[in-house]
């Protein structure tokens, strides 16, 4: 039994003996104003996980093209009222996260290069005194350039504030059990309206592109993508389904992972068949899929003769995806990583 103190009911004293464990949901931020695109550009570009030089040629390089790219990036989010919603998405998802997870448990965000930076979600994580902190990236397939650098700067920020404990960081997790199962369900969805539409359809798992000179160096990150896709078509249970990965949001000069969702959108107007895009390496909706998904790739298939184009929601806030996220942090699920990925700690005293 538990020992009497005056003025405590059991339940009070049961809550103080149970352990806190924070939730850091990870992911790349977004400008919350017009005014903001130019310096969430530099805090980009800045980082040495996307342009790998000295500070010395990196810095003025980042001010550079953030200086060329704002006007451009302003016109996308003046679409989307002047601000990313991706912070409201990352939001929602935390407490939906928190819900599920029940006592003893409290989500926090961390975003790379807008606010809340890694280094106000460090200070809130160390006043509230966690017994643990699990760090969750919100990117289903790692990378050095998103996971791996969101992970060091929560390292380094750690260090720098002094906050100590058990820290554990989750590596990836491109077939988890609930991200297949909403992905596929929301896939399954999109392909029979299609079908009744247009007829013949080909299902297109779009990623986020890297520069080849990344993967080139050890990246993992194109094998868990097709990791992704290969679970979501298991579970689809379509046989002869017509289905194939692509990549999109290139930039630059340098040569990026293909094929690009540009050149199936050519090859599915030629085919004549009609598209269903699933975003595959995104979790919420944000600029890439609300603008450059839902406008600029619709105007391309619409101009190459595709016969219906049709986008898949991001999974969000999904039930089966939070769930599985839940059981994730609990450790009571496996990630369902790519052959040869293992999850890998983070912090001190891990």
């Amino acid at each position: 039994m538990l020992p009497h103190l005056h003025g405590c009911s059991p339940g009070v004293l049961m809550a103080r003996e149970m352990a806190r464990r924070a939730v850091v949901l990870m992911n790349l931020g977004g400008p919350d104003s017009l005014a903001a695109v130019r310096p969430f550009l530099y805090n980009l570009f800045s980082d040495p996980a996307i342009i790998g030089l000295p500070a010395l040629f990196r810095l003025p390089l980042a001010w550079l093209i953030a200086a060329c790219r704002a006007a451009v990036a302003r016109g996308i989010y003046a679409q989307l009222d002047g601000f990313s919603p991706l912070l409201a998405n990352t939001q929602a998802q935390a407490q939906a996260l928190e819900v599920e997870l029940g006592a003893g448990y409290r989500c926090f965000i961390a975003m790379r290069y807008w606010h809340p930076l890694t280094a106000a979600a460090v200070a809130a994580v160390k006043a509230w005194h966690p017994d643990e902190i699990i760090l969750l990236p919100l990117y289903p397939q790692f990378s050095t350039t998103t996971t791996a650098s969101s992970l060091e700067a929560w390292r380094d920020e750690a260090l720098r504030q002094d906050l100590g404990g058990k820290t554990r960081g989750i590596r990836s997790y491109p077939a988890l059990s609930g991200l297949v199962t909403a992905l596929a369900g929301l896939v399954a969805e999109a392909l029979e309206v299609a079908a009744a539409e247009a007829g013949p359809v080909r299902l297109l798992f779009s990623a986020h592109g890297l520069p080849l000179k990344i993967v080139a160096a050890g990246d993992p990150y194109p094998s868990e993508i097709e990791c992704t896709a290969a679970a979501v078509v298991e579970a689809l249970a379509r046989p002869g389904l017509d289905w194939r990965v692509c990549f999109q949001s290139r930039v630059g000069p340098l040569a990026w992972l293909g094929p690009s969702l540009d050149e199936e959108l050519r090859r599915a107007g030629r085919d004549g068949v009609a598209v269903v895009v699933a975003p595959i390496s995104f979790v919420s909706e944000h600029s890439e899929t609300l603008v450059e998904l839902d406008r600029d790739y619709r105007r391309l298939a619409e101009a190459c003769g595709v016969p219906a184009y049709h986008r898949v929601p991001a999974v969000g806030t999904d039930r089966r995806f939070i769930a599985a996220l839940a059981e994730l942090v609990r450790g009571t699920e496996q990630p369902g990583q790519a052959a040869g990925a293992a999850a890998a700690s983070a912090g001190p005293d891990s």
